[in-house]
């Protein structure tokens, strides 16, 4: 459809103009704030308004006028940068002058019947603009290991992934390259997403936000830590369990969040016995977070969590675990199934979990077996947790983390059995 075929009525065309002026009038105000001298509120307020002309004699003369105008405002922004330079202050940045120009383009979107994306680029402007010292201050922050493990991550996004075949192969067909780095991707951005989490926010503000941050980058890395730090902790035993069992009950939100991406259209029937699991062990958590004393300071880690060849190990768990499954429904029917979970589960719920969700979506196994599968690896994976605890933790540590986990593995036996 030509944006240029046809002119709005003048209704319409006052309601563009004052959103275009509405919105110029926002972002110039922000730069009148920070008092900019090339352009200021009523700068701004025109150059939207004069986008949004632009917009309507393109309509009636075509979309060369549009061009136009926006070659001519960039050689006036062009003339206003060197003044500025030359001046006895300059500034040698050139946000204002982008933001000239891209508010213009939003004048013109306002004329061309795209409101909504005038707006939300205005929007985003502004925001853009108010955030220099705090985006600044986290660039800062970032390091060199920082910006190696997000490259990397790029690389494995959108420019292996992007590579890789889509389509089922191997053996018993279930093996989809794209859908198994797509996981890998997956993995390794909540994990650098949480450890840059917790980077900026700090992980020392009590034990809710550590357990949270611990439980999405790894929840038994997290509770290792802790059992090991419980034998000098003395008192404060407590507070090292109920970060354990927020960590754990954190590992339910990365599963639902999980299905949801991995089967979109079966998510309804997944979804409600895991939903009610993770409220039960939230609660729990809750409980023993609530009786601790005191709060317990958790550090996030030094260095970020994630690295080309864990990820590639992830990969080939992953793959090993769709196979297993597979194999297992094939020989042994739901009994099989069952123990490839719970042995999936004991040292990962992430593989168990989007593989079960995979073949659920594409009609390999029933909803009902598929999310049997994914609960009963997440009691498994608690169960391995609890041991660890034991055989790393004091008696302070281990006493609390015993307790929650074994009444949150009695929540999962009753929703096995009760669920239909």
């Amino acid at each position: 459809m030509n944006p240029f075929a046809a002119v709005p009525s003048s209704l319409d065309l006052l309601e563009s103009f004052g959103i275009a002026l509405g919105l110029g009038l926002l972002v110039g105000l922000q730069r009148e704030w920070v008092q900019k001298r090339i352009a200021g509120i009523r700068t701004f307020a025109l150059v939207s308004l004069f986008g949004a002309l632009a917009g309507l004699l393109g309509l009636s003369h075509g979309g060369w006028v549009l061009g136009a105008a926006f070659i001519a405002l960039g050689a006036l922004v062009v003339v206003a940068h060197i003044t500025e330079w030359r001046s006895p202050e300059p500034d040698s940045g050139l946000t204002t002058e982008v933001a000239m120009l891209v508010m213009f383009a939003t004048g013109a979107l306002t004329v061309l019947d795209h409101r909504l994306e005038a707006v939300v680029t205005a929007g985003s402007v502004m925001v853009l603009l108010q955030s220099k010292k705090t985006l600044h201050t986290m660039v800062r922050r970032i390091g060199e290991d920082d910006l190696r493990e997000i490259a990397r991550l790029v690389l494995a996004a959108l420019v292996i992934l992007p590579a890789l075949p889509n389509r089922e192969m191997g053996y018993l067909g279930v093996l989809n390259p794209f859908s198994i780095w797509l996981m890998v991707v997956l993995i390794v951005g909540i994990s650098l997403a949480a450890y840059l989490a917790g980077k900026f926010l700090g992980a020392g503000r009590g034990a809710a936000l550590s357990g949270f941050l611990g439980g999405l980058v790894s929840s038994t890395a997290t509770t290792a830590s802790l059992a090991r730090r419980s034998h000098g902790a003395g008192a404060c035993g407590l507070c090292l369990a109920a970060i354990a069992l927020i960590a754990s009950a954190v590992v339910f939100v990365r599963v639902i969040v999980e299905v949801i991406i991995a089967a979109p259209g079966h998510m309804w029937l997944l979804l409600p016995p895991l939903l009610a699991m993770m409220a039960w062990f939230g609660l729990v958590a809750a409980v023993v977070h609530r009786l601790s004393e005191k709060k317990s300071q958790h550090h996030a880690d030094e260095q970020p969590p994630s690295e080309l060849k864990s990820a590639v190990l992830f990969g080939l768990l992953y793959a090993v675990v769709l196979v297993v499954v597979a194999a297992a429904r094939q020989h042994w029917g739901n009994s099989g199934l069952y123990a490839a979970a719970a042995l999936s589960g004991l040292t990962d719920m992430d593989a168990i979990t989007l593989s079960t969700a995979r073949l659920v979506s594409t009609g390999n196994l029933e909803a009902a077996t598929g999310w049997r599968m994914i609960l009963l690896g997440g009691m498994s994976h608690m169960a391995f947790k609890m041991a660890l605890a034991m055989l790393l933790g004091a008696r302070a540590f281990v006493k609390p983390v015993i307790t929650g986990f074994s009444v949150a593995l009695v929540g999962g036996v009753v929703i096995l059995v009760v669920w239909p």
